[in-house]
């Protein structure tokens, strides 16, 4: 295996031999379905053995270039990439539907993207269906009982995170000492969207996770499960949480996964304070008007 670079971002299939049994990972394959090598081609998608389970792997290929989409390199996720993944995973989905809860194959989400394909092309032909397909393809697959886990090895941006990520029942990232990216939104757009001064912005980014960029503030607000300091504890630490999520599926305990884990592992960490409280005080008012609404 090649020497790894200090920084992460960029080696997705280093990350996914280190991940993988060696010499198990066949690409273009997942469940029953072969892809075109020509199709979504900044999509890595493939079946692999991970400690000897044979599980469906799904990465950014950042040294990839779409030549029909240009805006698609660098690990950006477009029209085809998503709808790729998507196939992919409703193709694990399929092969796995009469096997039981605890039995069904993992799904590792090797993370490293700058966002979603940005052109015009791609906003008219509908780049929102294509994304939104592949985190539908995973909700789905995250409900049927495939555990789901995600590893953070680069960048994990904005709308692209929220297709390929957020939907896992696990996140883990790689320390910032890798270069680890995690954003939402960068304060410069924040700003524009609040009319707030970026001054004041980067203030509270000091200390409200909320209006921060990074692992460690994203670990605070329950969306990273785990960091991952040292390399040699990759592997072991995505097994970790496979069977930790398969166990949780196999006990029906599914409100502890997911989104909905993530809410309330970010208020155990003093992270989400209000989300609880804001919940409960929309259910309240809904429940007041609903009766009206609904007749109407």
């Amino acid at each position: 295996m090649e020497e790894l670079e200090f920084s992460m971002i960029g080696q997705s299939r280093q990350i996914l031999e280190m991940i993988t049994d060696e010499g198990t990972f066949t690409e273009n394959t997942a469940g029953g379905a072969v892809f075109s090598p020509e199709f979504g081609v900044g999509a890595i998608v493939g079946t692999a053995k991970i400690a000897s389970r044979t599980a469906t792997v799904i990465a950014n290929d950042t040294e990839a270039y779409n030549e029909k989409f240009p805006v698609v390199f660098a690990g950006v996720i477009g029209i085809e990439e998503a709808y790729k993944m998507a196939q992919a995973v409703y193709a694990t989905i399929e092969a796995d539907r009469e096997k039981p809860v605890g039995e069904k194959r993992p799904i590792v989400l090797i993370v490293d993207t700058p966002g979603n394909a940005p052109g015009k092309v791609e906003e008219i032909i509908g780049m929102n269906k294509a994304t939104g397909a592949y985190q539908l393809a995973l909700a789905e697959a995250r409900g049927v009982g495939h555990p789901i886990v995600a590893v953070v090895i680069g960048r994990a941006i904005s709308g692209a995170f929220l297709c390929h990520g957020l939907q896992a029942d696990h996140i883990l990232a790689l320390s910032k000492d890798f270069g680890t990216i995690i954003h939402v939104m960068p304060l410069s757009s924040i700003s524009r969207i609040t009319k707030m001064d970026i001054e004041r912005l980067e203030e509270l980014s000091q200390s409200n996770p909320v209006f921060a960029s990074g692992v460690d503030f994203f670990y605070k607000l329950g969306g990273v499960n785990e960091i991952i300091s040292d390399l040699k504890e990759l592997k072991s630490t995505v097994l970790k949480h496979i069977d930790q999520v398969a166990e949780c599926k196999k006990n029906g305990e599914y409100g502890r996964l997911g989104p909905k884990g993530r809410g309330a592992l970010g208020a155990e960490r003093g992270g989400r304070v209000y989300r609880e409280k804001v919940l409960k005080e929309m259910d309240e008012q809904f429940d007041a008007a609903a009766e009206r609404y609904l007749k109407a």
